[in-house]
């Protein structure tokens, strides 16, 4: 209903809170027994909520289990929830359950309530941990009243969620390769970068910091090359195919630009085979001990989409991620496709394991002349808003725990020198 101008239509009152930096997780279980009964042509139907206290006093929900039909004594799904949402890490704060029984109406029946708190719970499954549910109205009225049932904890297990910067802290090189695609949007202007050079520099600039050794294997394809003009996807920007490394994203745009000197550029547009090229390296070293990104920019034409996905589905189960940034004004629906973001990406009915795709438009992070970046920061966000979590997901679902970071560094005492 719209607000009448000039009359009081309630309040919104928003309260904040700092959160710690705490980063555990825990999974918790619980029972009831002999809860009351609620229902009038059955028993109960028994839910908890928890609530996490603030700091004013009053009471947040963090958490609901499911519903447990028609019985007195529930045993409810085991529960992951962080230690922040339960209780911001003050292990000492109160939190607050409360046993419902559910009504189809939304009307649910209060059968009672208890309180605990993280260190308590953290005891696990114990005499400390079997708490009455006690009904405040009931314990009023009733002379004799003892409780509504007890809801006793099964199990409570903690896990440290580990991130992204753990992992680089300990060591987990990120390793970037950058292919080129030939098109007019290569024009070599005296004057400043063209649509590749751009998109290049900016966002290898955002990614080179993920790289220990900061050496880059850089290859074009899409292009004749000297001395015979054989069609290559697959070749080293650099001219030396034994090794196609370069130093940080200078050498990079350097071998760039003397590429677009010797090769003459020229179609079909292939993807597969650099991806696979860089796959090849990837199923080298499953072990955790590098993670490699494979950088593609591109004006949006691919010749291979069948390949591609093949291709792309085949690496979903390797170390790596790929993020593609296009170029230019053209529709990127293709490319918006093997992002695999709406629909995961499938090759001949099968999957791909995970979302290894991330797919950037650059014309989006320019201004109208296309010379200037509005926003490194957006464009970094935007860049890496996928990686960090493709990177967990492979790390997680194989076991791999971060290496522990080295110690800081100290410089070495100096002997003290006395003069006589």
């Amino acid at each position: 209903m719209a607000c009448i101008p000039g009359k009081k239509c309630g309040t919104i009152i928003v309260k904040a809170e700092e959160l710690s930096n705490c980063r555990e997780s825990v999974m918790m279980q619980f029972c009831g027994n002999k809860l009351d009964k609620k229902d009038f042509f059955g028993k109960s139907d028994p839910f908890l909520v928890f609530y996490r206290s603030n700091e004013d006093g009053t009471f947040t929900i963090c958490h609901k289990t499911e519903v447990v039909k028609n019985t007195l004594n529930p045993v409810w799904q085991a529960f992951k929830i962080p230690v922040r949402a339960l209780c911001n890490g003050d292990y000492d704060r109160t939190i607050k359950v409360e046993v419902y029984d559910w009504d189809r109406d939304g009307s649910h029946d209060f059968i009672g309530e208890f309180t605990t708190s993280y260190r308590e719970l953290s005891r696990g499954q114990s005499q400390f941990n079997v708490y009455e549910v006690i009904n405040p109205k009931k314990k009023g009225r009733k002379k004799k009243y003892l409780n509504s049932g007890t809801v006793t904890l099964l199990s409570f297990l903690v896990d440290t969620e580990v991130t992204f910067l753990d992992y680089i802290k300990g060591g987990h090189p990120l390793c970037t390769g950058n292919p080129a695609q030939p098109t007019s949007l290569h024009y070599m202007s005296p004057y400043q970068l063209n649509a590749y050079g751009m998109a290049l520099k900016a966002v290898g600039e955002i990614i080179q910091d993920y790289d220990s050794d900061k050496m880059f294997p850089a290859l074009g394809f899409g292009a004749k090359l000297p001395p015979d003009g054989r069609v290559s996807h697959e070749f080293a920007l650099n001219g030396n195919p034994q090794n196609p490394y370069c130093n940080g994203i200078d050498g990079v745009m350097e071998a760039y630009y003397q590429s677009l000197r010797s090769v003459q550029l020229y179609g079909p547009t292939n993807f597969s085979p650099v991806i696979n090229h860089v796959a090849r390296y990837a199923a080298s070293v499953k072990d955790g001990s590098q993670y490699f990104v494979l950088l593609i920019i591109t004006d949006g034409v691919i010749s291979d989409m069948a390949q591609t996905k093949e291709a792309i589905v085949n690496a979903s189960c390797l170390p790596m991620s790929i993020i593609i940034v296009g170029v230019g004004p053209a529709e990127f629906d293709a490319m918006v496709e093997l992002d695999g973001d709406e629909v995961r990406i499938s090759s001949r009915g099968r999957y791909a394991e995970r979302d290894i795709v991330q797919f950037v438009p650059f014309r989006d992070y320019v201004d109208r002349t296309g010379n200037h970046i509005l926003s490194m920061a957006r464009l970094a966000k935007d860049v890496l808003a996928e990686v960090p979590d493709q990177f967990l997901s492979y790390m997680k679902t194989r076991g791999i725990k971060p290496a522990p970071a080295p110690p800081p560094y100290s410089p070495p005492a100096q002997p003290l020198q006395t003069q006589i």
